[in-house]
């Protein structure tokens, strides 16, 4: 009962710090998806992603995907579809630790990204993205946080070493079977 209680007062308030934290005219109230690792290589295409509440969806190779524009925006619609055609890990991460990793979107979102550096390394593209929804214009905003493969980029913010070495752990930990 206790830990009922404690959980529920835990998602209270990782709802009242989302949506009191973002900037603008983007919102936690309507979104979906916060975090995204994507693996592209030689026509497979892989990855998951990491919803608002803590669920973990795993797709590979899905017929028709979404993807975002090269700005990184994807519409509410496709990115409700893509959620369609995921499948649930099995895997939930606890409300605290999601908090703990959603509070540092905004501060990526307003940082800079590296310039494109060639690593020739013929291990296709490996990309982390977090976004931000906006209710106005029904688009998330995809923001870079690393881009590994054959080029690289990454986030200047502090916290994206954080973000990143916890997408891995997480990642560790599903089956893209």
């Amino acid at each position: 009962m206790r830990q009922s209680i404690r959980n529920i007062a835990i998602l209270f308030l990782a709802i009242l710090v989302i949506t009191g934290c973002k900037k603008g005219d983007f919102s936690a109230n309507s979104q979906v998806i916060l975090f995204q690792y994507d693996h592209a290589l030689e026509g497979q295409h892989r990855g998951f992603i990491i919803d608002s509440e803590g669920n973990v969806f795993t797709y590979n190779n899905p017929e028709e995907w979404n993807f975002p524009d090269k700005d990184f925006e994807i519409s509410q619609r496709q990115a409700d579809e893509n959620i369609g055609k995921c499948e649930f890990s099995g895997k939930k991460i606890p409300g605290d630790e999601l908090m703990k990793y959603a509070k540092y979107i905004e501060y990526i979102a307003s940082s800079k990204v590296t310039a494109p550096r060639n690593k020739g390394d013929d291990t296709g593209t490996i990309q982390f993205i977090c976004y931000q929804f906006s209710e106005n214009s029904n688009l998330y905003k995809g923001h870079l946080i690393k881009i590994e493969g054959d080029y690289s980029r990454e986030n200047l913010n502090f916290h994206s070493k954080k973000v990143i070495s916890w997408i891995r752990e997480i990642g560790n930990g599903v089956s893209f079977e």
